[in-house]
């Protein structure tokens, strides 16, 4: 009992070193670009692009010693090696999330230059990549979503529902709504000045910003999308006995999360054709910027699509920010459509050979569909728990597993030979 108690301790302190060292990074913050930048560019009439540039990061250092971090992390993954081996499963997952943050570190020394974008797609997938060999591309799935998407746009009689509720409002209903699922106390609603998204989550709380409108549907996306996946697999991780590193996520747990949180919406009834727009939008962005559009091109690709000015900069700012308006893209958002994709076929794919107890795990903490299996071992171990929050569609699996049961079937059926039989009925 007591070398069990050595050997679970062990990987405790070695995971706590994990989640310090990494306390400092704020990939977001780091790449951001502020308010003057924005200003510039709107009295500008967007007719030059943003005032962006190596120096502009230059003046605005990262909140710690670079060089000083990416040895921390070094010396962490060699101490992982020489207490636990170099097979041990929760020091393969370990030493993973060391290297990846020490990638991480050299991405955002080398922001305003060309090595951030190369570095990022590393990190988060470029537009151009398949997903299995043969597959389309992210690139080809954004061109076929906005297809679609404008078919319906044309119909007229789905646009969105007008924002009525203020943040006063919005904070009461979806208090009431995530303390169903959470408890009363567990996560807290509450106003704020100081963001620019209209809601942001926190570990345990999700902002709402003091000036932000919103309807019914933006209030269901956020208790699904921020309080459901990305709060409710925090808390799972901090729950964590042993392997505390599942509270934080590195950038490839990045798409796995937003993968769910996407998934979520769309068994939850949640998401709506105009969200799924800005989805496939950055996606479609991106790729331009991949392909050597710049920050007004990119602009006036938002512009086209419908957005205002002040809209469109916003979404070629998340384009570009960490780069240069002439350099190549911060790929994060691909994680969305990109994660979707993934989790989905892997949740199939579980139905598919009869492991469901693999589906629930996905939620445990902030978790990598590279590591699931090792993940699994580390449940019958007693070193990882089991989540403690789950959504009602992953809390039960009888529903969703004669979804993908269907849906298994219904990925052999050619649509174009659907289309051309059923030219005659619709």
């Amino acid at each position: 009992m007591s070398r069990r108690k050595d050997y679970h301790e062990i990987i405790r302190t070695l995971s706590s070193r994990l989640v310090e060292a990494q306390t400092p990074i704020r990939v977001l913050d780091a790449v951001k670009w502020d308010d003057e930048v924005r200003q510039g560019f709107l009295d500008a009439k967007g007719k030059k692009p943003p005032a962006v540039d190596r120096d502009f990061y230059l003046q605005r250092p990262l909140p710690f010693d670079a060089a000083a971090k990416k040895l921390e992390f070094q010396n962490i993954e060699r101490d992982i090696t020489r207490q636990l081996g170099q097979f041990n499963p929760a020091g393969h997952i370990m030493r993973r999330m060391c290297r990846e943050y020490r990638m991480v570190i050299r991405m955002l020394e080398a922001r305003g230059t060309e090595d951030f974008g190369l570095i990022s797609q590393e990190l988060y997938g470029a537009a151009s990549d398949a997903f299995h060999a043969g597959d389309p591309t992210l690139a080809d799935l954004g061109l076929m979503l906005s297809g679609y998407l404008n078919n319906i746009d044309s119909r007229g009689d789905l646009a969105d529902e007008p924002k009525t509720l203020d943040a006063n409002q919005t904070v009461d209903l979806l208090q009431q709504r995530l303390a169903a699922v959470f408890g009363d106390d567990t996560v807290r609603v509450i106003v704020s000045d100081g963001i620019v998204a209209d809601a942001a989550a926190g570990a345990d709380y999700i902002k709402i910003r003091a000036d932000a409108l919103f309807n019914q549907r933006d209030v269901r996306a956020l208790e699904v999308h921020e309080g459901m996946v990305h709060i409710g697999t925090t808390l799972n991780g901090l729950n964590q006995p042993v392997c505390t590193f599942l509270a934080k996520g590195p950038p490839s747990s990045t798409v796995t999360q937003e993968g769910l949180a996407i998934l979520m919406e769309v068994i939850a009834f949640a998401s709506y054709p105009s969200r799924l727009r800005k989805l496939t939008n950055r996606t479609r962005a991106i790729h331009m910027a991949e392909e050597g559009a710049d920050f007004l091109q990119i602009h006036d690709f938002f512009r086209e699509q419908g957005y205002s000015l002040e809209e469109s900069y916003g979404h070629a700012a998340r384009v570009f920010r960490g780069s240069t308006p002439s350099g190549m893209p911060f790929t994060k958002d691909l994680s969305y459509l990109k994660g979707f994709i993934l989790i989905y076929n892997y949740i199939q794919l579980a139905v598919r050979k009869g492991k469901l107890e693999q589906i629930q795990l996905l939620f445990c903490g902030k978790t990598t569909l590279e590591d699931m299996r090792t993940l699994r071992q580390l449940v019958d171990e007693g070193l990882v728990a089991p989540p403690k929050y789950l959504p009602p569609q992953f809390r039960d699996l009888n529903a969703l597993s004669a979804w993908m049961c269907f849906s298994n079937f219904l990925n052999h059926l050619s649509l174009d030979r659907i289309e051309a039989d059923y030219a005659n009925i619709l």
